[in-house]
């Protein structure tokens, strides 16, 4: 026999053995996990083979001794192993979906209003020269903004509803000071809510949004409500103006799909985004979570 031909057998031969052990363990694993009366049927079937010419009576009494010592005696042993494996790459698995959540996450909180940056420090750059005493109070306002919104930006987790009204009245400050009598605010929010759980910068979207398309197309202006209040294990957010009212064929917008994406990568379905027609007019726009007040939050914000 050439060199050749003696290196196939071997190598056949190999790969035999390879297959005959893959098999042993996928019917060990099998034999593990499967159902006493799902195995207690295939004995029952096997005997029946066992009374035709395609299997041996002794074989067929063998095997069911067989798999029988094997599922008694090392199948719970295999079976832990096989579910420990599993529960490690699940783990694995939702590690890696929670980073991503994470990632997403940071890249929407990261989609901030240029123009609102912008606008303001062009208003402060012109009332220095007419009106300096308000420069100085827009120009706290925007400090204290911004104190509030970049921590939350770079945050990973939850903040409070308490830290996005802290956000929200710095920015209403200072949009109120460019739009003066044409905006008026009311914040209504008990302070037991204050230290509920709430995600980051979805407030401030709303008001961004009731201002932009509610209030400043309106001549006279308008006001904004704020208010909160929990319902059960619900917490409710609502961010109501007298403006123009919601085009329902203009669509979300940016802001508003930021929301609802948000809120569907952080709680599922248990979360939502309702946007509404008042009554009176306007839009009411209102985010339902979860309610879990922040047993950690040490003082208020």
């Amino acid at each position: 026999m050439s060199a050749g031909s003696t290196k196939n057998a071997i190598g056949f031969v190999r790969e035999v053995g390879d297959t005959a052990s893959s098999l042993w363990w996928q019917f060990f694993d099998w034999l593990a996990q499967v159902p006493m009366r799902q195995l207690a049927v295939t004995w029952v079937l096997v005997l029946l083979l066992g009374c035709t010419p395609v299997l041996m009576p002794e074989q067929a009494a063998a095997f069911v001794l067989i798999s029988l010592g094997l599922k008694v005696l090392a199948g719970g042993k295999r079976k832990a192993e096989i579910e420990a494996r599993a529960a490690s790459a699940q783990a694995d698995t939702e590690t890696l979906e929670r980073k991503l959540v994470e990632a997403q996450m940071a890249a929407l909180q990261a989609q901030v209003e240029p123009h609102f940056l912008f606008n303001t420090l062009a208003l402060i750059g012109q009332l220095i020269e007419t009106d300096p005493p308000q420069a100085a109070k827009i120009h706290t306002h925007l400090i204290e903004y911004l104190r509030s919104t970049l921590p939350q930006m770079r945050a990973r987790g939850s903040g409070t509803l308490g830290r996005q009204i802290v956000l929200s009245r710095s920015y209403l400050a200072i949009m109120q000071a460019r739009m003066k009598s044409r905006l008026a605010v009311s914040i209504d929010v008990p302070p037991e809510l204050e230290s509920a759980t709430f995600p980051p910068m979805m407030l401030q979207i709303l008001i961004e949004n009731a201002i932009k398309h509610g209030l400043e197309p309106k001549i006279e202006g308008g006001r904004i409500d704020i208010r909160a209040a929990a319902n059960g294990n619900m917490l409710q957010v609502d961010v109501q103006d007298d403006g123009v009212g919601f085009n329902l064929y203009a669509g979300d917008g940016v802001g508003l799909n930021n929301v609802r994406e948000r809120l569907k990568l952080v709680y599922g379905t248990r979360a939502q985004l309702l946007i509404e027609t008042p009554m009176e007019g306007g839009c009411r726009a209102s985010i339902r979570v979860p309610f879990a007040p922040d047993i950690f939050a040490g003082q208020k914000p």
